[in-house]
């Protein structure tokens, strides 16, 4: 087959076009060959992949002014107007009395920099050396159409200042010229046939039989199609759902609870003395609120981490402060939800689970973010024992597709005993992924609890890296498209 039996009748348009002209822009080559501005440019690019054409591609940059800008265009830049005024040193208290204290701020900062002024003690004080800025000369430039930087004159660090004082605003406007080459021209020269193509066969083409005289268009099986990818689930959201879907086929109920929560159930309900690393506000996120307390159960729960109340504990000492346990904060873990549900709903039996967010103040890094979700679960009935929480944990992680599944002691303010379940991953090891453990009396007593409780708290997000094969955390909360189109939807 000729090069020639290889083109569509759009590509023998535009060659034919570009051998009358040589070389046009998008608009051009739609007059001349008669074809839509998109089909012509469809054309070209493939002619481009023939070596036929070739297209290039300018970008032109213009600025125009913002909103803001046409302001300070007109009034002058916030340290023109006050270094216009500051013939003496003035306090900036007095600056603000004249002028917006939003504005004295933005000024301080520039007078600084431009050498116009400093200040000292909260005194501004000119310097005396005050030159029309670049970035005065560049707004003075504009009349109201966009300008190109060799039109302003300017440097481009003065433009970054402008565009980041958002004073300016850029515009890009790409510029396409399509061009015959050589092989195009030679093969332009030889006379392109221009005939009708059919690309598939119809109902009456083939009733009619005029298929047999018809050209049909060529297909080319060396090229690799466009991939496709359909609609699905989030993957973080999938997993999600998988761990919901199988607490819920073991008869558990999920619950929800509010983000604020009140110290005295995020904290004092699960007798974490109040003088714990927790509370601090590295950990903690403490909002300038307060609630009152639930009076059914604070003195109970003061008396418990007092004295330890009417059990056989001495509780931690010192003197329960009714003000911090009232103090609302952004939940730091769940266990505050499953926690107030219980003593909602005390007699057994009771199974519950709740996955949501939790938040702590963590410096960002690929293993730690300051929301996360976790998955948080209780069970409340006679003669529960530890063995049934080891148990449990290892079905659910056997379900979630880790063979191998072991558990090592630990330490948690609200439980005792208690474990750190861990998985075994190829390349990894073991993996811890959360807490567990049975409810200590200074828990369930005060709430009217009398029954054992299970309870346990797993890292949903940590569980997401080891599912999804990934390195960054932060991957889960990202919208990279890349990612989310290829991530696999299950695994074999």
């Amino acid at each position: 087959m000729s090069i020639q039996d290889n083109l569509t009748i759009n590509e023998k348009k535009v060659l034919l076009a570009l051998e009358d002209i040589g070389s046009a822009a998008p608009e051009g080559l739609e007059e001349k060959s008669g074809l839509q501005v998109d089909a012509a440019m469809q054309a070209a690019f493939m002619l481009e992949e023939k070596g036929l054409v070739s297209v290039s591609e300018k970008v032109l940059e213009r600025y125009s002014l913002t909103k803001e800008g046409e302001e300070y265009k007109k009034n002058g830049l916030p340290e023109r107007q006050i270094i216009d005024i500051l013939k003496n040193p003035t306090s900036l208290e007095e600056l603000r009395s004249h002028f917006s204290p939003q504005m004295v701020g933005i000024a301080t900062g520039w007078l600084v920099k431009k050498g116009w002024a400093k200040v000292e003690n909260g005194v501004m004080v000119p310097s005396g050396k005050v030159n029309a800025g670049k970035d005065e000369e560049a707004l003075a430039v504009f009349t109201g159409k966009a300008k190109t930087l060799e039109e302003l004159g300017s440097d481009e660090g003065t433009i970054k200042d402008l565009l980041k004082r958002k004073l300016i605003i850029k515009h890009e406007e790409k510029f396409r010229t399509v061009s015959i080459t050589g092989a195009g021209n030679a093969l332009a020269s030889q006379g392109l046939v221009l005939e009708e193509e059919i690309a598939q066969i119809t109902p009456d083409l083939l009733k009619s039989g005029a298929w047999k005289e018809k050209k049909f268009r060529p297909y080319r099986l060396d090229i690799t199609p466009k991939s496709l990818y359909g609609a699905k689930i989030h993957p973080y959201r999938r997993l999600i759902e998988q761990m919901r879907q199988i607490f819920l086929e073991m008869g558990f109920t999920e619950i929800k609870g509010g983000i604020i929560q009140s110290s005295f159930w995020n904290f004092d309900a699960l007798f974490q003395p109040q003088d714990h690393p927790a509370r601090d506000m590295q950990d903690t996120f403490h909002l300038g609120s307060a609630c009152q307390l639930p009076g059914e159960y604070f003195e109970n729960v003061a008396a418990m981490h007092e004295h330890g109340g009417e059990i056989d504990s001495c509780g931690w000492g010192g003197t329960w402060d009714r003000e911090l346990a009232k103090r609302n904060v952004l939940r730091t873990h769940t266990t505050s939800v499953t926690v107030k549900y219980l003593a909602d709903h005390p007699k057994s039996p009771v199974k519950a689970f709740c996955i949501d967010r939790a938040y702590r103040r963590e410096t960002i890094d690929p293993t730690h973010t300051p929301e996360f979700e976790q998955l948080e679960g209780v069970v409340m009935d006679k003669d529960m024992s530890f063995a049934d929480l080891l148990g449990l944990l290892a079905e659910f992680y056997h379900r979630m597709g880790f063979e191998e599944v072991r558990f090592r002691p630990g330490y948690f303010p609200y439980t005792e005993p208690s474990v750190e379940p861990e998985v075994y991953v190829d390349g990894l090891g073991w993996v811890e992924l959360g807490g567990a453990g049975v409810f200590r009396k200074e828990v369930a007593e005060p709430l009217g609890i009398k029954d054992p409780v299970l309870a346990w708290g797993l890292g949903v997000s940590r569980l997401a890296m080891l599912k999804l094969g990934l390195k960054d955390l932060r991957l889960l909360y990202q919208s990279d498209i890349d990612w989310l189109r290829k991530s696999e939807v299950c695994r074999t």
